[in-house]
């Protein structure tokens, strides 16, 4: 007897098929996000970008008020350093014209009383 479609048909169903049973395959249906979901997504993401740029931006923030801080002192330190080497080189200076030789050859004399105009 030659086989035709239905009859194949027919024979791969019974090969699967018990009593009771249906020959019936049901597939999956991949269930998907809608659109609302999809937005309240994006907006739950954006709210979280935009609290990490925020923290970023108060740390960046805090950090430059320490710099400036610590500029300014530093500032102030070179001024009173600089202060500080002018007042040791006038301090050495007079020392070193008391005790250079030159002063102690130099001999001392009387004032008069006589001033010229």
């Amino acid at each position: 007897m030659p086989m035709t479609y239905s009859s194949s048909l027919a024979q791969s169903r019974q090969r699967y098929a018990r009593r009771n049973q249906n020959v019936v395959q049901h597939t999956r249906v991949q269930v998907g996000l809608g659109p609302v979901s999809n937005t309240i997504i994006l907006i739950i993401l954006g709210c979280i970008l935009g609290l990490l740029y925020l923290t970023q931006v108060t740390k960046t923030n805090a950090f430059g008020y320490e710099i400036n801080e610590l500029r300014s002192e530093a500032s102030s330190l070179q001024t009173e350093h600089d202060e500080l080497e002018v007042a040791s080189a006038r301090l050495q200076s007079l020392e070193r014209v008391k005790n250079s030789p030159v002063a102690n050859n130099m001999v001392s004399i009387a004032p008069s009383g006589i001033v010229q105009n």
